[in-house]
């Protein structure tokens, strides 16, 4: 399959329940440190992408305020850890559309001219415009951030790679909640026999991109 040769950058779910205090990976005790520190880098990348008029994706990862696209297999596994999606929490409800823990952290609001994908499932190409969207602006490589790296960032970038998109992961502007997590989905995704998507700093994303 033949994808374009535009480029955009993708930030994956840098939200208030993810990467902020008080938001749900706080309140289970996980700790936040590790998801909030791509933040100041994410700054950085986002400057440089917007500076040479590279398209930007910002996803959400949440749900409708009555639930009807979560699966209930889902909601039990989250609930596993004691506060699950749709509970209320210190943010409103965990992972629900509207509410302040679902909103992307301020350090890195979207722009009006950007745009915004909001996701049920963990593969931002899984029922949204994703892809209309990297159609629509002839997109054939896809700089990938976010979080988590186990988790929706690995996913958007299996989903990718089957699309036949290339993929290029900043190195230091994704992240997971446990840091061994995060280094094995990471060697897994850029090294080895298949190798998904190519590594790359946010030092170098600005040298590649200026």
């Amino acid at each position: 399959m033949t994808r374009g040769s535009g480029r955009a950058l993708v930030i994956i779910d840098m939200q208030r329940d993810f990467c902020a205090a008080g938001g749900w990976v706080d309140q289970l005790g996980e700790g936040y440190a590790n998801t909030a520190r791509p933040i100041p880098v994410l700054v950085r990348v986002l400057a440089a992408a917007r500076a040479v008029g590279m398209p930007v994706v910002f996803t959400r990862e949440g749900h409708l305020r009555d639930l009807s696209d979560l699966p209930a297999a889902k909601r039990r596994r989250t609930r596993g850890h004691g506060l699950g999606i749709g509970d209320m929490g210190r943010e409103g409800r965990i992972l629900v559309r509207g509410e302040p823990g679902w909103q992307i952290v301020p350090e890195l609001a979207p722009l009006a001219s950007e745009h915004l994908v909001d996701k049920p499932g963990k593969s931002s190409f899984w029922q949204t415009d994703f892809e209309h969207i990297l159609t629509e602006h002839a997109v054939g490589e896809l700089y990938v951030t976010g979080v988590t790296t186990d988790c929706c960032v690995q996913s958007t970038i299996r989903d990718a790679f089957d699309r036949g998109y290339a993929c290029t992961v900043i190195t230091d502007a994704v992240a997971a909640v446990e840091q061994r997590n995060h280094n094995a989905h990471l060697r897994l995704l850029t090294s080895g026999r298949i190798r998904f998507a190519r590594a790359l700093s946010s030092e170098q994303f600005v040298q590649e991109t200026a």
